[in-house]
């Protein structure tokens, strides 16, 4: 699988700014679309423009594509390539941005309301609870696997998010494992690296259903794709919350890194939002 060089948005005086790739026909007198630069988030990305008619990609493009996929661009379409956290920053900027979920609620926009368009609730997009291989039927991580398949997981997420974040567990449970030796438990501590929204909020609610049990959840927050991976494959963390299983096999393959999904626990569909432009018809004039 092809390595995708990651270009960073880099902050100077408080204003991002990014490095742009304009796709095969573009110019810069095309619209501009930001999309995240992660190799499987990028080609969701384009994906949702190729299903909206904006772009083709070639044939046996798939969730590895990039902009150098893109085989036709009738529209005349630049695009820049954003660290996936830092392209709600860039909104202002372009005319349109495809962001995930968990950064556009992180920022304050409202996905259902406020996104163009976007992707269909695809499962094999689901964000997992993932641990270091080894690790999957340890009673820390049986614990918690049980409370993020909750039903009081699930009706939060159904009942805060309405529909731009939603539950893929489908028989909630409880919120305990019977396997599980609660009262050995007791007085631990189970940590978990996650994306600050949904991620952390969900796991707040994990988190009050490990307490009836005196099991602490120490919920760590990272506004990046890459650490959480890794302190979960050294062992500082016992699990993270974050990513879907795609980009969690392509982080593996990249960095030698054996982390596996244990729960597959809600989805977030990816949207295109408008910066300069307030509608999609902007596009195709």
């Amino acid at each position: 699988m092809r390595k995708l060089t990651k270009k960073l948005a880099a902050l100077a005086l408080g204003v991002v700014t990014v490095a742009s790739l304009t796709a095969c026909g573009g110019s810069s007198k095309g619209i501009t679309i930001a999309v995240p630069n992660d190799t499987t988030n990028e080609a969701r990305a384009l994906l949702l423009l190729e299903e909206n008619g904006y772009i083709k990609l070639k044939d046996g493009a798939g969730i590895t594509a990039t902009v150098a996929d893109i085989s036709e661009n009738p529209y005349d379409i630049t695009f820049k390539e954003v660290e996936a956290a830092q392209v709600p920053n860039v909104l202002k900027d372009v005319d349109y941005a495809i962001i995930n979920s968990n950064y556009a609620i992180d920022a304050g926009l409202n996905p259902t309301a406020d996104a163009l368009t976007m992707e269909g609730s695809s499962s094999a997009y689901s964000n997992i609870l993932a641990v270091k291989e080894g690790n999957e039927d340890t009673d820390k991580i049986k614990a918690l696997k049980a409370a993020l398949e909750s039903q009081a997981v699930a009706d939060y997420i159904t009942e805060e998010y309405d529909g731009a974040v939603v539950s893929t567990v489908d028989n909630p449970t409880d919120g305990f494992d019977a396997s599980v030796d609660y009262d050995t438990l007791a007085g631990t501590t189970i940590t978990v690296a996650a994306s600050p929204a949904p991620h952390a909020d969900i796991l707040k609610v994990a988190k009050d259903i490990l307490a009836e049990k005196d099991i602490t959840l120490d919920i760590m927050e990272f506004t990046d794709y890459v650490q959480p991976n890794n302190v979960v494959d050294s062992g500082e963390v016992d699990a993270n919350y974050f990513q879907h299983k795609p980009y969690l096999d392509d982080f593996n393959e990249q960095n030698g890194t054996h982390i596996v999904s244990v729960a597959a626990i809600h989805v977030e569909p990816m949207g295109l939002y408008g910066g300069k432009q307030t509608s999609l018809d902007a596009i195709t004039k």
